[in-house]
């Protein structure tokens, strides 16, 4: 199975940067889709971006963080980065790193996620 580590959370003020690392291992297939989600406490699971990872290499971002946020891939190294600038109190949640073999979009149930790495915005 495909397993996901993800780092780079924690604590930072509003107007600040973090950049969130995933590490991609134990597959025998590249996912054709990685994302990145977020859930806030007493809030949904909500999709942060999505890219497909052919074909172009086309990019969704949620409305929320469209301009701020920024996904890179690095498959020689199996990476997945997210680069988080001009953060906001709202973005505080537990971010994670996602992977799919089927469906792509910011409102689809990935087939595996990472445990996740807690961003705080205050």
């Amino acid at each position: 199975d495909v397993q996901l580590v993800e780092s780079g959370g924690g604590s930072v003020q509003a107007g600040g940067t973090l950049n969130l690392s995933c590490a991609v291992s134990g597959y025998r297939f590249r996912a054709n889709c990685m994302g990145w989600f977020r859930q806030a406490p007493g809030k949904e699971r909500e999709g942060v971006v999505i890219s497909w990872a052919s074909g172009g290499g086309q990019t969704f971002y949620g409305d929320s963080v469209k301009g701020r946020f920024a996904i890179s891939q690095d498959n020689a190294k199996d990476m997945v980065y997210l680069q988080m600038n001009n953060l906001k109190v709202e973005d505080t949640g537990k971010y994670y790193c996602a992977a799919s073999y089927g469906l792509c979009t910011l409102n689809a149930r990935f087939g595996f996620y990472g445990q996740g790495t807690q961003v705080t915005v205050s």
